[in-house]
């Protein structure tokens, strides 16, 4: 059979990033199995146990030409993937097979890798996280004091501008940035534990010398650049390290969905469009079509992640004692699945940031069209400054007011509201041309940004100055 005729996970075929899908590879996860049994030959070596240079040599040569199809063929034997692997890595390294996995439970090498694993991801998706702020940072820098309309519950509300909206998006997604930092700052190794962690299989076999074990545990820990192991554990680590991953990546997702939902309202608006590509094509029946299909796919993928951590918060619930094992078809499905569909997320929001269509004339008529309700108000004020009486005042713009509203809401495309209050001799003091400069209705918005941009974006920046996200052409 051909990959055509099996199923594939669209994550891998059709929207994760490379890089990401060669984390979450078997080439990796197994490669990184037989690293953590090199460091701790090597390690044991160093403490004393009867494990000599050319055996930890034998197995370092052959870290990474794994025969995959023996190992499944052993697996088919012994029901059991790491003793299968154990077994293949004996095969090519005969020397050393006695002493392969010595002391250590299967945890030892698949805890430990996912460990490893989630650690390269997480850093991955840390880094794309600046990048996407970067490049929404750019754009509200850019958009920083163009009036448009605010919307509260969808409706016309007090003006804003495209650059503050745009540091909201901006701002939720810093707070997704420092929750990935914190869990990635906070990720230990599970270390040699043994059957139940209490490490009594190494303990033997260093005869009862407890600083020996100890650094044993540390040795293969810094092997792998990590300064710290849990400071207790069962054969696993704690299943409530991966729920809180889980969840830091959900609210990745949140953001997403609350960005992508933004974007497609704002196209239906003609407000703001995500890039289109010149032979694009909306529909395959109404070629006038521009659909927002970007923001629909990173609303869809953000909806798959946002329901993954359910599953793994009641897997850290119902683990008994030191060890069950109905954790372990549901992590390897859902753990990688999340990193590659954030991943995937995060490369379609970085290419609609980068690409965002701006349509002011739009925007500005939208404005114009609202903006005489808005400044109802400073009207009010303005007349009665001039002597007029505010309550007389404020029944006579009330009236004007839905008379415009009710004319618009008949089809009329333009306000009015202007010319009946120019018309009416209540207000013939009041200069209405100096009480509609949109400009005077966003307050300190564009202020609002360039602090936002200096005292948020710039630090992220400036952390990430060495990393480039490349502009990763998005297949449909």
């Amino acid at each position: 059979m051909t990959h055509h005729d099996t199923y594939e996970n669209p994550l891998i075929s059709r929207y994760a990033s490379r890089e990401m899908a060669e984390i979450w590879s078997s080439r990796r996860k197994f490669s990184t199995w037989r690293r953590l049994w090199v460091a701790l030959a090597e390690a044991e070596a160093s403490l004393g146990l009867a494990i000599d240079n050319d055996q930890v040599e034998a197995l370092r040569a052959h870290v990474d030409d794994i025969d995959f199809d023996a190992a499944r063929a052993y697996e088919r034997r012994f029901r059991h993937d790491v003793m299968a692997h154990v077994h293949t890595y004996g095969d090519a390294a005969p020397s050393a097979r006695s002493i392969i996995h010595l002391g250590a439970t299967s945890c030892y090498v698949t805890d430990n890798a996912d460990l490893i694993l989630m650690r390269s991801a997480l850093a991955m998706i840390r880094s794309k996280l600046a990048a996407t702020i970067v490049a929404l940072g750019d754009f509200a820098a850019k958009y920083r004091a163009l009036p448009c309309l605010g919307y509260t519950h969808f409706q016309p509300a007090q003006l804003v501008t495209v650059g503050k909206r745009a540091t909201l998006w901006c701002h939720e997604l810093a707070l997704d940035y420092e929750e990935v930092d914190r869990r990635l700052a906070g990720l230990k190794f599970l270390g040699v534990q043994g059957t139940t962690g209490t490490q009594a299989s190494f303990l033997a076999l260093f005869d009862g010398d407890h600083a020996k074990v100890e650094s044993l545990d540390v040795a293969v820990a810094r092997a792998f650049d990590f300064d710290a192991t849990y400071p207790v554990a069962g054969q696993t680590y704690s299943r409530k390290v991966d729920a809180q991953v889980l969840d830091a990546l959900a609210g990745v997702a949140a953001s997403a969905h609350k960005f992508g939902t933004d974007v497609r309202l704002l196209a239906h608006e003609r407000e703001l469009e995500e890039p289109f590509e010149t032979e694009q094509i909306g529909s395959s029946a109404m070629a006038y079509k521009r659909n927002p299909m970007r923001a629909e796919r990173l609303c869809s993928l953000a909806r798959f992640v946002a329901a993954l951590p359910t599953s793994l918060s009641q897997t850290a619930a119902t683990q008994w004692f030191e060890r069950t094992l109905d954790d372990s078809a549901l992590r390897r499905i859902v753990i990688p699945q999340a990193f590659l569909a954030v991943d995937a997320m995060l490369d379609i929001w970085i290419d609609i940031a980068r690409g965002l269509v701006v349509h002011e004339a739009v925007i500005t008529r939208h404005v114009e069209r609202e903006l005489p309700f808005m400044a109802t108000e400073n009207i009010l004020m303005a007349a009665t400054r001039a002597g007029g009486d505010r309550q007389t005042l404020h029944e006579l713009i009330r009236v004007h007011a839905h008379a415009a509203a009710d004319r618009l809401k008949a089809g009329e495309p333009d306000n009015d509201l202007l010319g009946r209050i120019e018309r009416d001799p209540a207000f013939a003091g009041v200069n209405l041309v100096s009480v509609l400069n949109p400009r005077a209705f966003i307050g300190r918005a564009p202020e609002q940004v360039d602090t936002f941009l200096e005292k948020v974006v710039a630090p992220i920046q400036a952390r990430h100055v060495n990393e480039a996200v490349a502009h990763r052409p998005l297949d449909v």
